[in-house]
Order: structure tokens, then sequence, then C-alpha cells
């Protein structure tokens, strides 16, 4: 009996050429991805933190709660110099400082912003040639930065705060005026006028959408609001970071894989982190971490401060608020009303917190050791009058 040789129908051809076109979708699919992933992980710049500081530190909390330290750099290095404007002398310090501590169930976080101009005890350091930088008992904050990088910043921030920095993630001029970009920019509300040379603001009163470049001298300027120093500059990058997180979550991300692409890219290539945090997968894992957490459910403060003694140009920690709020982060527990209720509620109303006044039945022979001319918090009605002399630094 003659074989019957089986001839394909029209129909099984192209079911076989599609199976073939899927798989070969599934393996360009899985290079793409693949070439995505080392792009995306070679990007990352990193610093070993735990190399450099050692076992001495304060202890990493059990209970699930973490902190994390976030730097703006004022470098003017590469893009950052067109964007900046100013001088630093060829130094960079840093611009920013927010300490971000999340909750144990990852349910909320807390920010504390440490004003640059904060005299703060600064700790032995190793620079980034490996030289020691001896300790100082009266440092602006932002010199630790200058002096030994982002370990000695790092170092100051656990001295200053008894809390471990889990990780650490730092950003600079140029690479915050790119995420701004990528994310579509960001909206910010301002009640006064802020006109501000050094940084090139330039707004009026009201609501304005900002791209990447304005944003960055919105967080910059300091010299157009409250009383000329860091203090104001700190109520607008709160609004920032605030307005950012809600455009962050309305791009629609998971929807969007070009976009996705687009913002990773740029977040990959605009933060330096700490080694542990210094991949894909690892950045993955933090935003798993703080999914759930949106401007409703952040805090922000400002570090409780007063007029140093003997220097209007400067600030000191305001006691015992500052180490109740630190206490506080520590136990993962609410910050304290002693410290919420003295944050301005208008970057125009910024300023030093003065010490509580002595009760009017109290003696009053004796000196008073609160510096005099320290302003109290303004009230919440009518912005304060700038100073007559405003502190004179870079940036």
């Amino acid at each position: 009996m003659a074989e019957h040789k089986r001839v394909p129908s029209r129909r099984r051809k192209l079911v076989r050429a599609a199976a073939c076109g899927s798989v070969a979708l599934v393996v360009l699919g899985a290079g793409a991805a693949g070439y995505a992933y080392l792009r995306l992980d070679g990007n990352i710049k990193s610093v070993d933190i735990d190399g450099r500081l050692g076992t001495s530190r304060p202890p990493t909390a059990t209970d699930g709660s973490f902190n994390l330290l976030v730097l703006g750099s004022d470098s003017r290095d590469g893009g950052n110099a067109d964007l900046a404007g100013g001088d630093t002398g060829g130094t960079a310090r840093s611009d920013t400082a927010m300490v971000l501590h999340v909750n144990q169930d990852h349910s909320r976080a807390d920010v504390v912003s440490i004003p640059r101009d904060t005299l703060v005890p600064r700790p032995e350091c190793t620079d980034r040639q490996g030289r020691a930088v001896p300790a100082a008992k009266r440092a602006m904050f932002n010199s630790a930065y200058e002096a030994g990088g982002a370990a000695c910043a790092v170092k100051t921030v656990e001295q200053l705060s008894g809390l471990r920095m889990d990780h650490y993630v730092e950003v600079d001029f140029a690479g915050f005026a790119r995420l701004v970009d990528a994310v579509g920019g960001a909206t910010v509300t301002t009640t006064v006028a802020i006109h501000d040379k050094d940084s090139g603001l330039d707004l009026q009163p009201g609501e304005h959408h900002l791209d990447g470049k304005q944003s960055l001298a919105f967080v910059r300027t300091r010299h157009g609001v409250g009383d000329g120093s860091d203090l104001g500059r700190i109520e607008l990058q709160k609004q920032m970071v605030r307005s950012l997180l809600k455009q962050a979550g309305g791009v629609g991300l998971l929807t969007n894989p070009v976009k996705l692409w687009s913002v990773g890219d740029t977040l990959t290539r605009s933060i330096t982190t700490d080694s542990a945090l210094a991949s894909v997968n690892s950045l993955v894992g933090l935003g798993e971490q703080l999914k759930g957490i949106g401007p409703d459910q952040l805090g922000m403060v400002t570090l409780p401060v007063t007029a140093a003694p003997g220097d209007p140009d400067r600030v000191v920690e305001l006691q015992p608020q500052a180490d109740q709020l630190w206490a506080a982060l520590k136990a993962d527990r609410p910050v304290p009303e002693s410290v919420t209720a003295a944050q301005p509620s208008n970057p125009a109303q910024a300023t030093p917190t003065a010490p509580a006044k002595a009760p009017a039945t109290a003696p009053s022979k004796a000196p008073s050791k609160a510096p005099t001319k320290a302003p109290t918090t303004a009230p919440t009605t009518a912005p304060t009058t700038a100073p007559a002399t405003a502190p004179a630094r870079h940036g």
C-alpha cells in the first residue's frame, strides 16, 4: 500500500508561524529586558558607606522601621554649573539634607529636614582619598559632606540623631532637574511674590506648574522668602516633595512602559546611593516598601533650631524639642506635638524658633541665655520681616 504524505493545511501553517513568531517575540523581549536591566544597573553610582564607617554606628532597628538619608549636593561639576550659578570655590556641600524615617509596617513616613547652617559636632572622618579629617566641636552641618563626602555626612547625621541611616541617596542639581522633567513637572503654590536673582526664580503669588529648571530654582531660593536663611528654602522643598509624590503617582508608570523606562533611566542616571542600594533590584525593593506612602501619609518637619549664640547667621538645635524629635523616631512613635506645633505654615514665616520665654511672674534680674535677636515663630496670619543681616553663604 502506497504511503501518503500529509500536506499541512493553510490553517496549520498559520498556527505554526504564529507560534514561531510568539517564541521569537519572547526571546527578543527577554533580550530587550536584559539589556534594559543592565543599562539601568550600569547607570547607578554608589558609595560603600558601610565599608567606610565600619561597625561604630547606631544599631539597625529590629521592628521593621528604617531610615534613609537624602542629600542634595551643590556640586558645580559637569552640567550642574550651567543650572546652579553661583560659586562654591570648587567644593561640594550637602545643600539639602532630609532624614526619611519609615515606620515599622511601612504605612507612613516622616521627613526631618536639617538646616545646612546648623552648628553641630562633626565626628572624625576619612575623606575621599582616604585621609583622616579631624573632628570639629562646632562646624556647619553641610561642611561634613565637603570634608569627607557622603560617608562623613552619614556619620554626622547618625551622631546628631542617634539613628542608624540604613540607606543613603544623593541627587545633584542636574539630576534633580532631569527627574522633575521626567515625571512631567511639579505644581506649587506661593502666597508671596518670590524674586531671587541668585536662583533665577521669579514668581507671582499663586499656583505655578514648573519644569525641571524652574523647580530647581524653587527649591534653591532663600533670599526671596522668610528671613533669607535656609529655613524658608526648606519649606519650599517640603512643598516640592509633596508635589512630586503626587505627580509621580498620576503619570501612569505601571500602565505606560515608555514612561516607566524614561523615568527609570532618568532616576538611575541622577542618583548616587550606598552600595547596598545600587542595583535595579534593590531600588525596586525600596519602591515596594514605599509604594503605600503618598503625600497624605508623609509628615514633614524641620529640625527645631534657634539662633546660635554670638552668630546670627547660624543656628543650633533647640532643646529639648530636638532630642524629643530624635527619640520619637528612634522609638517609631509619631513626631511630638512640641515639634509639629512650632512648624511654620508658610515659607515666608520660617525663622529660627526662640527658646520659650520665662513666665511673667518669674524674676527678671538674671540675664537671658537666649540670643537677644532670635525671632520667635511667626503667627500664621502674616509673613515675618527679614532681618537686616542675612546668611552670607553660597547657593
